[in-house]
């Protein structure tokens, strides 16, 4: 059924899930280990999908901010440092927003060094996702065979599939026992203290900055464009929803969040094509935050993470696609700079030693 620009159909169904690798082990592990309301946490995604799909009428991603997110489940932060942390995100894209660094950063930054960005993440989730898959060899293979096969099939998509198919493990393993009772639950108003908004800010947040200017900005824009050439989003439009849905969410109980590419090519690699995927995800998220918070967190931690580990691998692989695409001459070196760089040692050194390397080549190209 489509109204408008927007699709509601079994592949934009499968299109809302293939975010799940992205979102499902951050989103656990701030729950499990951080203490964070699994109610306050779900709705609030949901309603951040419902309005980012009709805004951007595309499948935008709403999705953890990686540093912040490893960071926070290592130290165990407590609920209020997470508040805190998304809170401030939010101010500093605002701020962003308002005296155009995102719109700077982008002019002077080349297709080469956002390639190598998308590449770098591409191969780290496929490292990740090797890990996943390595407490389950052949459930990994059996994964990644069932979803080259049915990938783009429109009546039996891949991601349904394999989502049915854990659901099937775990019921057969007897884990269903464990999983909690259905019960309603509403958002919290959650607080949090100035000295910890600059406590978790030197933490990690000034680290997360330099990573979600190229991953859930520029690279988000750039894959944009090769996923919907006619549609454009500029940075500045992601960097402006990036500062309100941090700005507000946390107050309700949400993780900081953003638009990233990898959750932008697992949607698409799934099928999604319209604004429909997070409407249908929104809704979803909502329903299951109302009454089966404590269910759904009980169910995905006995979930084959195999099965997520093998959607995983299959879009780092998509994510590194723009930079097989380039013309072999002197740009593809800042490209596995940056690729080398980041993986190595973080997205943000990789951003700059690819930009340096760059300016470099050109440098010494003119004189020459």
């Amino acid at each position: 059924m489509r109204i408008g620009s927007f699709e509601f159909s079994i592949r934009e169904l499968a299109g809302s899930l293939g975010n799940l690798g992205t979102l499902l082990p951050f989103a656990i592990g701030y729950i499990v280990v951080c203490g964070l309301d699994p109610a306050g946490l779900l709705i609030m995604i949901g309603i951040a999908n419902i309005v980012s799909g009709l805004v951007f009428k595309i499948p935008m991603p709403v999705e953890p901010m990686k540093v912040i997110a490893v960071v926070a489940i290592a130290q165990q932060w407590t609920p209020s440092m997470v508040y805190a942390s998304g809170f401030a995100m939010g101010i500093v894209w605002v701020l962003f927003y308002a005296v155009g660094m995102v719109r700077w950063i982008e002019k002077v930054t080349p297709a080469s060094v956002v390639a190598g960005i998308q590449a770098a993440l591409g191969v780290l989730l496929a490292i990740k996702a090797v890990e996943m898959i390595s407490g389950g060899w052949l459930l990994g293979f059996v994964s990644l065979i069932t979803v080259l096969l049915i990938r783009n099939n429109r009546f039996v998509p891949a991601a349904i599939v394999l989502i049915m198919l854990g659901v099937v493990i775990v019921l057969v393993q007897g884990d269903f026992q464990q999983i909690s009772a259905p019960s309603l639950a509403v958002p919290q108003f959650a607080s949090f203290t100035i000295h910890e908004i600059w406590q978790v800010m030197i933490l990690a947040g000034f680290a997360q900055i330099p990573l979600t200017i190229t991953n859930a900005t520029m690279a988000t824009s750039s894959l944009l464009k090769i996923y919907w050439p006619g549609k454009q989003v500029r940075s500045k439009q992601l960097s402006i929803s990036h500062g309100i849905m941090n700005t507000l969410l946390p107050l309700f109980g949400s993780m900081p969040v953003c638009h990233g590419a990898g959750g932008l090519a697992s949607k698409y690699y799934y099928g999604a094509r319209s604004g429909g995927a997070n409407i249908i995800e929104g809704f979803t998220q909502i329903f299951i935050g109302l009454f089966f918070a404590a269910a759904v967190v009980g169910f995905f931690m006995h979930f084959p993470m195999a099965i997520v580990g093998a959607m995983m691998f299959l879009v780092g692989i998509e994510l590194t696609k723009p930079a097989w695409a380039l013309k072999i001459d002197l740009e593809l070196i800042p490209v596995v700079v940056t690729i080398v760089v980041a993986v190595l040692t973080n997205m943000a050194w990789g951003f700059l030693i690819g930009l340096l390397s760059h300016y470099l080549i050109r440098y010494f190209w003119i004189c020459k």
